[in-house]
């Protein structure tokens, strides 16, 4: 089985919802994770999507039904009971398997330099496997309650030039992040190659700086309370069409993965399970799901009121070797 990363970049808010909520404030949550909470797009849906994009784009022909081999085949609703349950005999699963794709960097409004990209160690550690990169984990934790009563304070990591930095403070939403120290090299060192590698897969050369300037690493209690309270909540209405006014009991409200979310997902891929196309390799199948550019698409709902806009991008550069730092 072979596998490949992508990085998923929310253009406008993205609502991949769960259904209505239980005894809580916000009434359509997005999904995350049980065990951690950690916000994630659902491998259905980015799924359903590129097959969408793809019978669109490229349909199938007999002699290379490739989205049928990499989606297997779709329930025909329309057909009798007997003739779906003869077609049920002949049916096969799609080559291509899709992973859910994880929150790593949640955008957080800051203080200074308007707003902050935010990931923890935590967040790091699990995408290394999806990405295929060695690079560092950096070991950050929160400075210990004081013998004094002072509550234990949060802690963050800039790189050099950081546009949020003020004095030695990092201000998100409403924490105050100390930054470490010079002393910290090895720390710092290690937040450094996690920066440069992500701008280079992210963004072009010429706009790296936008990130650069913006990323943070912070520890991962302030990490989880950001990833529950500084998503985007909107409350919603429906009008009545003769009053012209709210619908009595319409109003709720929606949560939703802010823009410039960015998530990483993993595609893999095995030998096809139609028979008669065994010659088709696992890469080529690939190719055909996400190809190397760029893709312009469509997630979660509430797509006709601008939410779900987002870039697939591929992720180009090989494994990197480091050891972990541990400061």
């Amino acid at each position: 089985m072979i596998q490949r990363a992508v990085l998923i970049q929310a253009l406008s808010p993205l609502h991949a919802g769960t259904g209505q909520a239980v005894n809580s404030v916000v009434d359509l949550p997005i999904a995350r994770y049980r065990s951690t909470g950690i916000p994630f797009l659902p491998g259905s849906s980015i799924k359903g999507v590129l097959r969408d994009v793809l019978e669109e784009r490229v349909p199938d022909t007999r002699e290379s039904p490739l989205n049928l081999i990499c989606f297997g085949p779709k329930p025909d609703l329309q057909e009798s009971e007997e003739q779906q349950e003869e077609k049920e005999k002949k049916r096969f699963a799609g080559a291509v398997v899709f992973n859910d794709a994880r929150l790593l960097l949640l955008p957080v409004r800051s203080l200074r330099g308007t707003f902050a990209y935010v990931t923890s160690p935590l967040l790091l550690r699990l995408a290394q496997a999806d990405l295929a990169v060695t690079l560092p984990i950096p070991k950050l934790r929160r400075i210990p309650q004081g013998q004094d009563g002072q509550p234990a304070e949060a802690r963050a990591v800039v790189l050099p030039g950081s546009a949020l930095l003020h004095r030695e403070y990092v201000y998100l939403e409403d924490i105050d992040c100390k930054v470490a120290q010079e002393a910290e090299a090895a720390l710092i060192e290690s937040v450094k190659k996690w920066g440069t590698w992500l701008a280079e897969q992210l963004f072009k050369e010429g706009e790296r700086d936008l990130f650069s300037e913006r990323f943070v690493v912070v520890d991962d209690e302030t990490m989880t309370f950001l990833w529950e309270t500084a998503t985007q909540v909107d409350a919603r209405i429906r009008i009545n069409d003769k009053t012209h006014v709210v619908q009595e009991g319409a109003l709720w409200y929606e949560e939703s993965l802010p823009a410039e979310s960015i998530l990483v997902g993993l595609l893999a891929a095995d030998r096809p399970r139609k028979p008669g196309h065994q010659p088709i390799t696992a890469d080529m199948l690939l190719d055909h799901v996400i190809g190397e550019g760029r893709k312009d698409l469509q997630f979660g709902g509430k797509a006709t009121v601008g939410r779900g806009r987002a870039q697939v991008l591929p992720v180009r550069v090989a494994a990197i070797h480091a050891p972990e730092v541990q400061p």
